[in-house]
C-alpha cells in the first residue's frame, strides 16, 4: 500500500506542475479532467501525510515507553501510544476506502430528475421540497445547481424538475438518491388533518461530454414552440422552447426554462446525452441493465428507498437501515449522514466483492 501511496504523491506533484501550464487552460475538457484528478489525489495524499505523521509519533511514544526510567513518564507514553495506535488504525482504514476501486463515472457531474408519482398535488409539492433539500445540500458541499427543465403546478409544486449538479465527486455521492422517495404527512390541502402517503421518483444520471456520446444530426427531430407555464399561461412570446426527439430510440427531451432558443437546445442536448449514455451503458453491463427503470420504479407508494415521516420528524433509508429523527434538518439540506452512509456502504460492498 505504501508504494501505491508514494506513487500517488508523485502523481499529485506532477499534476501540480501541469495545472500551472498555460497550455492546459486552452483545453477546457483536459483542464477539467486534470483538476478532478488532482482534487481526488490531494484528498488521498492529505490522509497519507496524517498517517505518516501518526506513525512517526507512535514510534516515538513506543521508544519512550520502552526506555524511559521514570514510571510516570512511561505510563503517559503508554497512554499516548494507545491513542496513536487507534488513530493509525482509523487512518489506515480510511486509506483503504480511498484506494478502493472507483466507478469511472464517480467524478462526473450529474443530471437529476425528480417527478411526482402517486399522490397528486401533494406529490408535486414534495418534488419542490426535495429540490430545495438537494439545492441546500449542494450549496453546503460547494456544488453548483442549474435548472434545466421544470413543469410547475398552480400551488407551487412541480410535476417534474430536471437539473444539473456540478462539483467534486458529485455522481459518486448523488447516484444513490435514485429511486422512490415516500412522504407521510398532512398535506397543506387537507382540511381534516389526515396523514397522506405520497411518492416521488428520483433519477440520477451521469452527465457526459459531447465527445463521449456522439449524436448524429440526422437522428434528431427538433421542434421549436412558445414556452408555457402552469395552466397554459404564456411565459414568453417568442419560439424559445425546444423539443428534441431522438428518432432511433424515441427519446423526447423538452426544455423551455431559458428565454433563448439556443440555450434551451443546449440544455436539451445535455439531458439527451445523459439518457442515451444510460441506455447504452445498460446494454453493455448486465448488472446495470434497465437501471433507470429500477431506480425510478412505478412511483407507487409501496416501492421506496427512503421514507420521510413528518409527524414523527423521522427519515429512514431502507437500504442501509438508517433512521434519523431530525427530518426538519434533513429537509434543510442536512442529509450528509444519509448520503455518506450510502457511499460508505457501496464501497464496503465493492471491497467484499474484490476479496471474494
Amino acid at each position: 500500500m505504501i508504494e501505491k501511496l508514494e506513487a500517488i504523491a508523485s502523481r499529485l506533484a506532477e499534476l501540480d506542475g501541469l495545472a500551472s501550464d498555460p497550455a492546459l487552460a486552452k483545453d477546457p475538457a483536459r483542464y477539467r479532467e486534470t483538476m478532478r484528478e488532482r482534487s481526488r489525489l490531494a484528498a488521498i495524499v492529505e490522509v497519507y501525510e496524517d498517517y505518516k505523521s501518526a506513525g512517526a509519533s507512535l514510534a516515538g511514544a513506543r521508544e519512550i515507553a520502552r526506555e524511559e526510567s521514570d514510571p510516570e513518564m512511561r505510563e503517559l507514553a503508554r497512554e499516548e501510544q494507545a491513542g496513536l495506535e487507534a488513530r493509525l488504525a482509523s487512518l489506515e482504514a480510511r486509506l483503504g476506502e480511498l484506494l478502493a476501486p472507483r466507478d469511472p463515472l464517480a467524478d462526473k457531474p450529474a443530471i437529476m430528475e425528480i417527478r411526482a408519482g402517486t399522490g397528486g398535488e401533494e406529490a408535486a409539492l414534495f418534488v419542490s421540497d426535495l429540490f430545495r433539500m438537494y439545492s441546500r445540500f449542494a450549496d453546503k458541499r460547494g456544488w453548483k445547481i442549474e435548472v434545466m427543465e421544470a413543469s410547475g403546478t398552480e400551488l407551487g409544486g412541480f410535476r417534474e424538475i430536471v437539473f444539473s449538479v456540478t462539483g467534486e465527486a458529485v455522481y459518486e455521492h448523488l447516484r444513490w438518491e435514485s429511486g422512490v422517495h415516500r412522504v407521510q404527512r398532512v398535506p397543506a390541502t387537507e382540511g381534516s388533518g389526515r396523514i397522506h402517503t405520497s411518492a416521488v421518483t428520483v433519477a440520477v444520471l451521469p452527465e457526459m461530454e459531447e465527445t463521449e456520446v456522439e449524436i448524429s444530426d440526422k437522428d434528431l427531430r427538433i421542434d421549436v414552440m412558445r414556452s408555457s407555464g402552469p395552466g397554459g399561461q404564456s411565459v414568453n412570446t417568442t419560439d424559445s422552447a425546444v423539443r428534441i426527439t431522438h428518432l432511433p430510440t424515441g427519446l423526447v427531451v423538452h426544455c423551455q426554462d431559458e428565454k433563448s432558443q439556443i440555450k434551451n437546445k443546449a440544455k436539451a442536448m445535455r439531458i439527451l446525452r445523459a439518457r442515451l449514455f444510460e441506455i447504452e451503458d445498460a446494454k453493455l453491463k448486465a448488472e446495470r441493465a434497465a437501471e433507470r427503470r429500477s431506480m425510478v420504479g412505478s412511483g407507487d407508494r409501496s416501492e421506496r428507498i427512503r421514507t420521510y415521516n413528518f409527524p414523527q420528524n423521522r427519515v429512514t433509508d431502507h437500504r442501509i437501515d438508517l433512521t434519523l429523527y431530525k427530518l426538519d434538518l434533513a429537509m434543510e439540506g442536512a442529509i450528509d449522514e444519509l448520503v455518506d452512509g450510502l457511499v460508505r456502504s457501496a464501497r464496503e460492498e465493492l471491497m467484499k466483492a474484490k476479496d471474494t
